[in-house]
């Protein structure tokens, strides 16, 4: 369940963030009206709205596809350390709304009950610390290649942390402490320790200036990791989780005040944001529209799922995962556009979640796949396994 939480709470945050964009930057007016700032252009509301939906497929494309390859590091690690692979399971998923809103919630007493200067400043020492970690990941293999060979570290730099027990009885000799668990272990290269260098000084651009573009940075990380490492195991998992999300953001959009007031409140670099003034003022510009991580991350590890479905069957088809992300797309436009001319609120998930689900369901009809598609799972069990071996 350790995953399904973390992945509660980061929906809950990310939805709440979502819905601060949509509540703020619904058109021209309302942004004047809420935020005390002068109206955006026709234009600048154009390049905002239609920035933030190229900026939310990339990280779904490039996670996508790395998650691939992750995937299947992970079931070959698990296989050598004779552990299970850390999946969801249809409980997990299930119970995944009913989390979701009781970390909503907390957030809710949190900012209701402290002040939310002291809050988010917390909150911003926990994302600057992830946020490090994320970008330096991302940033490492790419750097590595270009790294002269004779440059290359032979040297590994380890840190960890263990658990030890005092024998009382033999605390005067060498053997009085035993190491009886491994809370924490970190290694790394030369090479590492400087991409953590150089995206810490991102980190710190944005606590210190909170800049859009230094903000954007870590929440391409956030989007492009959660979709490469999280795993719903099954596409029938997938059903689950995107029909008990679309019920969830509708009811705490549409039935309370809780997200209003979370997004409202919170401050943190789990947005993709986009000025509507750039044309104006350019990357000085302080006239923002946004999009929650929730709403790319939690259809983009859908979409992932359905990539690895096909390169297990089809190495290197890509027509499941092509038909969903132009779905998600529109999904997304649709959202905009309605956002837009209702001057209103608008939960993404309500438009997102049939349009990504619908789509791929099509598709396997039309091809006669549809069997195929909700028996798929990334790590089947060691009974799946044999049974899958036998058929084949």
């Amino acid at each position: 369940m350790r995953i399904t939480a973390q992945m509660a709470e980061t929906v809950s945050e990310t939805n709440a963030s979502s819905l601060l964009a949509n509540e703020t930057t619904s058109n021209a007016t309302a942004t004047a009206n809420v935020t005390g700032r002068a109206a955006a252009t026709p234009e600048g509301l154009a390049t905002a709205y239609c920035s933030l939906v190229v900026l939310a497929i990339i990280p779904i494309v490039i996670g996508s596809i790395r998650s691939i390859a992750y995937q299947k590091a992970a079931k070959k690690k698990a296989q050598e350390d004779g552990e299970d692979v850390e999946k969801m399971t249809t409980k997990d998923v299930a119970m995944f709304p009913v989390i979701a809103s009781g970390a909503l919630l907390s957030l809710y007493l949190f900012f209701t009950i402290f002040s939310k200067e002291y809050v988010n400043l917390l909150l911003s020492i926990y994302f600057f610390a992830l946020g490090t970690v994320a970008v330096a990941s991302l940033i490492e293999p790419i750097v590595k290649p270009f790294v002269p060979a004779f440059l290359q570290p032979k040297t590994m730099y380890q840190l960890q942390l263990t658990e030890t027990k005092v024998d009382e009885e033999k605390k005067e000799s060498d053997a009085a402490e035993k190491a009886t668990g491994l809370l924490f272990y970190f290694k790394c290269t030369r090479v590492d320790l400087a991409c953590l260098f150089v995206s810490a000084l991102f980190g710190i651009w944005y606590v210190w200036k909170k800049h859009w573009i230094a903000n954007n940075v870590f929440g391409f990380s956030f989007a492009i990791k959660g979709i490469e490492m999280l795993s719903l195991n099954s596409v029938t998992n997938g059903f689950i989780l995107l029909g008990g999300l679309f019920l969830y953001d509708v009811f705490w959009v549409f039935g309370t005040d809780v997200m209003v007031t979370v997004a409202k409140s919170f401050d943190a670099p789990i947005k993709l944001i986009f000025p509507m003034d750039i044309l104006e003022h350019g990357i000085y510009a302080k006239n923002f529209s946004m999009l929650g991580l929730g709403d790319i991350v939690i259809p983009g590890i859908f979409i992932a799922l359905l990539l690895r479905f096909e390169d297990s069957r089809r190495p290197g088809s890509r027509l499941y995962f092509r038909a969903t992300c132009v779905a998600y797309f529109f999904g997304l436009v649709t959202t905009v556009l309605v956002m837009h001319f209702f001057n209103a609120a608008q939960p993404a998930l309500l438009y997102l979640v049939p349009a990504c689900l619908g789509v791929p369901s099509l598709v396997a009809l039309v091809k006669g796949e549809m069997a195929s598609l909700l028996k798929y799972e990334d790590h089947p069990s060691e009974e799946k396994e044999k049974d899958k071996e036998k058929t084949t």
